[in-house]
Formats: structure tokens, sequence, C-alpha cells
């Protein structure tokens, strides 16, 4: 990109990049190093208190890019579900992050019924999108890599992430493009063009083997795997998202490193991986 500073500005810390900073010491760090936008998860922000934690960040001068996460809305039983996707939503608007991050759920015990479980996220969808419209918040369906449909996400490509969002409108309901949970699809290029406005969130990290035990946390720095990040950049920003660029990585090599230096290392990777 030829404005650097434009392009530094888009840089947003994940708070789970740094697991080990407290929400304070998250805020503070990214304010001294010039990073003016973090993505928060609801567990941290919770046990900090949500009202506390927007102003932190507020007079830090920083942005919420998203919160992480709602969802898990293909149980049996959606009540619960419904209400705690509320509660997560009333806590984005708290925050004024636009964006809530939605990893669906898997498959409910004993079923094999992918095509049943995607539709009972539409159901909850239309009784969602219309509470988070009311209060300016944009629900993100993330796609999770296909090993994870399961038991955590049955939607596993971007493009079954737009065939739910399509049904709403663009303005309530978008996508997350998250380069390590959709590097492998060979489609993935025509899906981001195709999702266009609704790209609600670009989450970075790579993806690095052999695997570590849990999967979850095998995420990688930038530059450490196989994810071609400028690749997916140049076609986000071809397809007109020129929000918030999120690095988002669960890694304990990270989180055992002195959080300062992991932020500058994310900064550099970022500058030279991305740009």
């Amino acid at each position: 990109m030829t404005d650097r500073s434009l392009f530094m500005s888009r840089l947003s810390l994940n708070q789970e990049t740094i697991k080990q900073w407290s929400l304070p010491e998250l805020v503070e760090g990214c304010a001294k190093a010039g990073v003016t936008g973090v993505g928060l998860w609801r567990a941290p922000v919770q046990e900090y208190g949500v009202e506390r934690a927007a102003r932190l960040v507020r007079d830090a001068g920083l942005a919420v890019t998203s919160l992480c996460r709602g969802g898990f809305l293909t149980g049996d039983d959606r009540g619960p579900a419904l209400a705690d996707n509320r509660r997560a939503i009333d806590e984005a608007a708290t925050l004024g992050t636009a964006t809530l991050v939605l990893v669906s759920g898997g498959l409910p015990p004993g079923s094999s019924d992918l095509h049943g479980a995607r539709e009972r996220i539409a159901d909850c969808l239309a009784e969602l999108a219309p509470y988070a419209a009311e209060r300016g918040v944009r629900l993100a369906i993330e796609p999770l890599h296909p090993m994870y449909a399961a038991d955590r996400c049955v939607v596993s490509t971007l493009g079954q992430a737009l065939d739910l969002a399509e049904r709403f409108p663009v303005e309530r309901v978008g996508v997350v493009v998250d380069t390590y949970h959709l590097w492998w699809d060979e489609r993935v290029g025509a899906e981001i063009a195709r999702a266009g406005l609704r790209i609600a969130a670009f989450q970075l990290a790579d993806w690095v083997t052999p695997l570590p035990a849990g999967v979850l946390l095998g995420r990688g720095q930038l530059g450490d795997g196989s994810v071609d990040f400028r690749w997916f950049r140049e076609r986000v920003d071809a397809a007109g998202y020129d929000g918030p660029i999120e690095v988002e990585i669960f890694n304990e090599a990270l989180w055992a490193r002195d959080g300062a230096e992991v932020l500058a290392e994310v900064a550099e990777r970022y500058v030279e991986c991305v740009g």
C-alpha cells in the first residue's frame, strides 16, 4: 500500500493475541504503540465490567473493532442461546463496536444434519438481527475451518456464511474474513468479491504445521506459516472493505513472551506480510 500512515491506522490488536495482558495493560500497551483499535472478548470484558471497559477504551482514544463472540445457535433449545446473544449485542453496543462476531455452533448431540443445523442459525438470525439493528450492531457470521464443523461451527466456508447472510439486509448481517480459517479454499477469492460490503471484519493469523494438541491454539504469528496475507488484503480491499485489519492469534508461545515485544513484532510482521 502506498499510504503507510493509513495502512498502520487500520491495524487492530485482538485481545487474545496478547492474552497475558489484563484489559488495562492491553489498552495502555496499544496506546503507547500507536495501535488505535482493539478486538475484545466477552469473558474478560465481563470480568472487568462492561461499562467500565467501555470507559477505559474510550478514554484512551481507542476503538473497539469487534466483540467476540455470540453464536452457538444450533442447539435443540434455542431460548438460552437467544438470550445470551441479546446480552452479547447489548455488550457490543455499550462498548461502541458495530461488529459482534458469531461462531455459529456445531452439530447438536446425536445429529449429522448439517443443513438442518444451518437452518437453525438462519431462524435465530431472523430473531436477533432486528434487535441488533436497533442497537447499532451488525451480526458478523464467521466461517471456521472444516475441522471445527462437528463441535463449534457448521459454517465452514465464506460461501456458506454468505448464503446465510444474504437472507438479511447487508447492514444487519455481515461476514468475517479470517485468513486462518479460509486460506485453503480455492473459491475464497470469488467469495470475497461476492461478499463486498457484507465484510464486517477482516482478521489475520497464520496456519502453521505441525498442528499442536488442541488445535485451537495452533494459530501462528504472521509470516510463520502458509497464508498469503497480502493476497487476502488486496482482495478484501478490492471488495470495498476499508475497515480495521485485526490480528487474532491464539498461541501459547506468544502468551509466554513479553507483551510489548509481541505487539512490536505483530506491527513489524503486519507491515512485512500484509502491506
